[in-house]
């Protein structure tokens, strides 16, 4: 039996230090292998596979880094909407954050393995492989056009409330207290919802001041209520409200507060005197007379003595009344303030009314 070139005589080593077994082997697959022969545009392939993998391998470390980035802004806006509570909670920052949470789990396949624009390259390879002349320019062009993770339709908004119109909003009504201590007069208007629908009040309206008697036009004034002025007992300008949604039957108010800067001028009085007629006085009872220097006099029909009455000095009649007038120009509403004659009307924005 013929075993094989290495059943003749003692095992012996080749140069390269193979036993004559290998070495026929070796030969045998040089002669399987010697009409093999590189296919036409190989060493060019390779030219363009080696830079184009090394694309791939940049495009999915970004890839991975912008996934991670999503997941670590995700998580914070979740934990900011989850822990917002209350009427004045804004349903779209919750839409926004699930949205922001679904693009980054669109990120992570079943098996726990990382999709999303590490994704993005995996596509590349295939189309590489089904490719091979796409060069790693095209590659890389089809990445940056390609669409972001997360990529779509936003999220629904909720549905806006309307402005208020002035056929929903009642008429203003009007009141205020009597003066303080230091003359301050504080009141206000309130106007609410009469409608079976809700509305958003989208201003504060306006307020103005109108003279009355002997108030003086040019020493009345009118400002917006700010922190540190002199009408301190109207609420802090924080609880201000740039628009406000009011619920049917609901309110809002504007609250306002007078601060007189002088009183009204006194007005000049009578003086009193006293005149003897020459004889008695041809009527038995008193009449009136009216002196041109002072009140109604009484002439004594005995005697003949005339005497003046004393006018006392006071205030002038003056007032201001204070109008406001609803955005949306529904009915307005006037407070009068007495004794009222130079100083200021501070008037505030809106604000939530008490129910």
């Amino acid at each position: 039996m013929n075993h094989g070139p290495a059943d003749q005589g003692p095992d012996t080593r080749g140069p390269d230090g193979l036993g004559s077994e290998e070495l026929a082997l070796r030969r045998m697959l040089h002669h399987a292998v010697q009409d093999v022969a590189p296919s036409d545009g190989t060493l060019e392939h390779l030219r363009r596979a080696v830079p184009a993998r090394r694309a791939r391998k940049r495009q999915a470390v970004v890839g991975v880094a912008a996934a991670v980035l999503f997941v670590g802004t995700a998580i914070p806006a979740l934990v900011h909407v989850s822990s917002a509570t209350g009427p004045g909670a804004d349903p779209s920052v919750a839409g926004h954050a699930s949205q922001t949470q679904g693009g980054a789990s669109r990120g992570k396949d079943p098996a726990g393995g990382q999709s999303g624009v590490a994704g993005s390259a995996g596509t590349a390879e295939d189309q590489e492989r089904a490719d091979p002349e796409k060069t790693p320019q095209d590659t890389e062009s089809g990445a940056a056009t390609g669409s972001a993770p997360g990529a779509g339709p936003s999220a629904s908004s909720a549905v806006e409330i309307p402005a208020c119109t002035a056929k929903q909003l009642g008429p203003a009504v009007a009141s205020s207290a009597a003066p303080d201590s230091t003359g301050v007069v504080y009141g206000s208007f309130r106007v609410t919802n009469l409608s079976s629908h809700g509305c958003t009040v989208t201003g504060p309206g306006s307020v103005v001041a109108t003279p009355q008697g002997a108030a003086d036009a040019t020493r009345i004034g009118t400002a917006r209520h700010a922190a540190g002025d002199a009408a301190a007992g109207l609420p802090d300008p924080s609880l201000e409200t740039a628009s406000l949604a009011l619920s049917p039957g609901s309110a809002y108010e504007v609250q306002f507060a007078w601060v007189p800067s002088e009183t009204c001028p006194t007005t000049p009085g009578g003086t009193t005197g006293a005149g003897t007629g020459g004889g008695p006085s041809p009527t038995p009872s008193p009449t009136e007379d009216t002196a041109a220097t002072g009140g109604p006099s009484t002439v004594d029909g005995d005697t003949g003595t005339t005497t003046q009455s004393v006018t006392a000095e006071g205030p002038a009649d003056g007032s201001v009344s204070v109008t406001y007038t609803p955005e949306g120009g529904s009915g307005s509403a006037t407070a009068t303030v007495s004794d009222a004659c130079a100083g200021t009307v501070y008037w505030t924005g809106v604000l939530a009314g008490s129910e």
